[in-house]
């Protein structure tokens, strides 16, 4: 019988449906092993289209099982669902003791944790909170068994860290190219995208820097900004304004660079070989963004509700003209050797082992 992985997740004003995007990535790659997947969604009414079946930027159906448990993040699983499943991924930031002690006797892994909950579980992926680069060399052999520099243990959690475990859209992996790409003298085409949601309403302050940018004449580039709160002022020449962008992932390779947040839209320029300056949405975001940037993955912007505009222009003139030219080069290059496009076979193969313990 196919084991049944349940991908735990919530979306809501402050998550919004990053978490979703990578569970979907998650699924496609545990079928591909021969397992059955359901998205079980907590949140508002993004979360219920999810749950109800419906994909949350297609207007199709899911490729797997889905259910919708309410608001509260912390909803427990329906237990004939429970009862059918192998192993449960947690993956909506906010998680307790209490939350994960509920799941047993299912195997229970968890994705991205901060405090001392994940104890409670069987493993932890950390691809960002516990920095980013790790290798995977030298073995050493404990209680029988080869453990990479990469792996770790907190309490009885077994814990994996570093970039091999980010997840990208399988599409990424197709799009990405074989050779880095050369980056342009200056950046011509920018995309801006900090989320579906956007509650900081950095699409505003984005649209405010570049703004000035062109009315000093310090760079002479078209722009897409995703706003879907809207925009006040007009639009200086050059400059979309859209409210959403479907096919995100496939549209990103048709920009130089691209101005957003942590999250999959991230990770996958990255993948492909976009460039990236990044504005954390608050300081554990900014924590992650700083990890990517001490890499070489990504420049790095600071916390951007408390940015310093002046600053900003400064630091983004320089980076997106002819002076940026050999740093767009360098995070392009290091970004590719961080993610690489298979980290959500690396997960579902961990899960599945987990599953088969």
């Amino acid at each position: 019988m196919s084991p049944l992985l349940i991908l735990r997740v919530h979306a809501d004003l402050r998550l919004g449906l990053g978490h979703v995007a990578r569970a979907l990535a998650l699924q496609e790659a545990w079928r591909a092993l021969g397992g059955q997947a359901c998205l079980a969604a907590s949140g508002d009414d993004r979360a219920r289209r999810v749950g109800g079946g419906t994909h949350p930027f297609l207007d199709q159906p899911l490729p797997c099982e889905a259910v919708y448990l309410g608001a509260a993040i912390h909803a427990p699983l329906p237990a004939d669902l429970q009862a059918r499943a192998a192993v449960v991924l947690v993956d909506q930031w906010d998680t307790s003791t209490t939350f994960l002690q509920a799941l047993r006797p299912l195997k229970v892994a968890v994705m991205e944790d901060d405090t001392d909950a994940h104890e409670t579980a069987d493993l932890l992926f950390q691809p960002f909170l516990e920095g980013v680069r790790w290798p995977d060399h030298p073995v050493k052999v404990l209680e029988g068994r080869k453990v990479r520099p990469y792996e770790t243990k907190s309490g009885a959690c077994r814990v994996v860290r570093g970039s091999n475990f980010i997840v990208v859209d399988k599409t990424a992996l197709e799009l990405r190219p074989k050779r880095v790409p050369l980056q342009p003298l200056a950046v011509h085409k920018l995309l801006i995208t900090f989320g579906g949601s956007d509650g900081p309403n950095l699409a505003q302050k984005a649209f405010d820097t570049l703004a000035r940018l062109a009315a000093e004449d310090r760079w002479r580039g078209a722009c897409t900004l995703l706003a879907p709160n809207g925009i006040q002022g007009a639009a200086f020449p050059g400059c979309s304004v859209v409210k959403s962008i479907p096919g995100l992932t496939r549209r990103i390779p048709d920009y130089d660079a691209i101005w957003c947040s942590a999250g999959v839209t991230l990770a996958e320029s990255l993948c492909m070989g976009i460039p990236a300056t990044v504005w954390g949405q608050n300081e554990r975001q900014h924590g992650i963004l700083a990890d990517l940037a001490l890499a070489n993955g990504c420049f790095d912007l600071g916390v951007g509700p408390e940015a310093d505009l002046a600053i900003v222009r400064e630091a983004l003139a320089q980076w997106l003209g002819p002076e940026g030219q050999d740093n767009r080069q360098e995070q392009v290059r290091d970004g590719m050797a961080l993610v690489d496009g298979l980290g959500a076979s690396r997960i579902a193969q961990e899960l599945w082992r987990l599953a088969e313990r």
